[in-house]
C-alpha cells in the first residue's frame, strides 16, 4: 500500500497508520530476486507494463532498477510507470538516502512519472510557489527522463476556490519523423472530506491503464484517470456514511474503497473532471 502522511480532503492516499493494525513481511531484495529468477527461470519475464510505488529500502529499490532495466533491454518498448513514494507536506517518510537513488536511477528509466509536489521539489531541487514553477518542474522531470509526469497534488491555488485541489501534467512525445508533441494541462479537483488508504495506487494504476488507451493524449488520459477516482471514491462515501449512521464519522473499514462495487466506472467512467490545455506544442 502506498503509504501518505494523513490528511483531510484529499484524494492524495494516506499512511496505513489510519489503521489500527496491520501484518505481515517486508519483501527484501534478496527475496525479489528468488522470485524474479523463478520467473526467469518459467520463461514468463516478457512484460509491456511495469508500475512501482512504496519502497523504503535502498538495496531493494536498487534491485527493482536492475531488474526494470533487464527487463527493458528485452522489450524496449516496455512502459514503466513510477509512483516516486518519498513524502508529503514537507516530510520524508521515508529514509533520505533513497533520494540519490530516485534521482540518479529510477526517474531516469521512468516513463510516466506521478510525483506529487513535495515529491517533484525533492526530485529537482525547485521549490513550486506558482503555475510556471510547476510547468519548470515538470521540464526538468522530462530532462531526468520521463515522457509523461503528472503532480498528483499541488498547494497552489485553484481558481475555483478551497474545495478544490491543483493537479498538473506534462508529456513530451518524439514523432517517427523526429518532431515532438508538448502538452501541458491542469486540472482543478474536488476535494473530500475524509481519509482514504489505497488512493494513491488506484490513481497510478488508473493512469498505466488510460495512458495505454491514450498514449498520446495526456488530457484524455488525465481525465478519465481523475474520474474513475472520483466514482470510486464518491461511491465508497456513501457507503461508509449509511454504515456510520447519522452524525457518525466512518471508520477506516467501512472506508475502504469501493472498487469491485465501481467495475463499469473504472472501465468507462463518465467525465466529469475536465483538463484545461494549458500548452501544446510541436517542433
Amino acid at each position: 500500500c502506498r503509504r501518505r502522511r494523513p490528511t483531510q480532503k484529499s484524494l492524495e492516499p494516506i499512511q496505513m497508520g489510519s489503521y489500527a493494525h496491520w501484518k505481515g513481511q517486508v519483501l527484501t531484495a534478496e527475496e525479489l530476486n528468488v522470485l524474479y529468477e523463478g520467473i526467469k527461470l518459467n520463461n514468463v519475464n516478457h512484460y509491456d507494463y511495469i508500475l512501482t510505488g512504496y519502497s523504503r529500502d535502498i538495496s531493494f529499490l536498487e534491485t527493482v532498477v536492475d531488474i526494470i532495466k533487464e527487463l527493458k533491454k528485452a522489450n524496449p518498448s516496455l512502459v514503466y510507470v513510477c509512483d516516486p513514494v518519498m513524502g508529503d507536506q514537507g516530510a520524508m517518510y521515508v529514509p533520505e538516502n533513497l533520494l540519490p537513488v530516485y534521482k540518479n536511477k529510477v526517474v531516469p528509466l521512468a516513463d510516466i512519472l506521478t510525483p506529487n509536489q513535495f515529491e517533484a521539489e525533492l526530485l529537482t531541487g525547485r521549490k513550486i510557489n506558482t503555475e510556471e514553477d510547476a510547468i519548470e518542474v515538470m521540464d526538468l522531470l522530462h530532462k531526468m527522463g520521463p515522457e509523461t509526469v503528472v503532480l498528483t497534488s499541488t498547494d497552489l491555488p485553484s481558481k475555483q476556490g478551497d474545495q478544490f485541489l491543483v493537479a498538473l501534467g506534462s508529456q513530451k512525445i518524439k514523432k517517427p519523423d523526429g518532431t515532438n508533441t508538448d502538452q501541458k494541462i491542469c486540472m482543478d479537483i474536488p476535494k473530500v472530506d475524509a481519509v482514504f488508504v489505497g488512493t494513491g495506487d488506484l490513481f497510478a494504476a488508473m493512469m498505466l491503464a488510460w495512458t495505454h488507451h491514450h498514449p498520446k493524449d495526456l488530457k484524455t488520459a488525465c481525465e478519465k484517470t481523475v474520474s474513475v477516482m472520483h466514482h470510486v471514491i464518491k461511491r465508497t462515501i456513501t457507503y461508509a456514511n449509511e454504515m456510520a449512521g447519522p452524525g457518525k464519522r466512518p471508520t477506516p473499514a467501512q472506508l475502504e474503497l469501493r472498487m469491485v462495487q465501481s467495475k463499469a466506472d473504472i472501465e468507462n467512467p463518465t467525465i466529469v473532471v475536465e483538463a484545461k490545455v494549458l500548452q501544446k506544442s510541436s517542433q
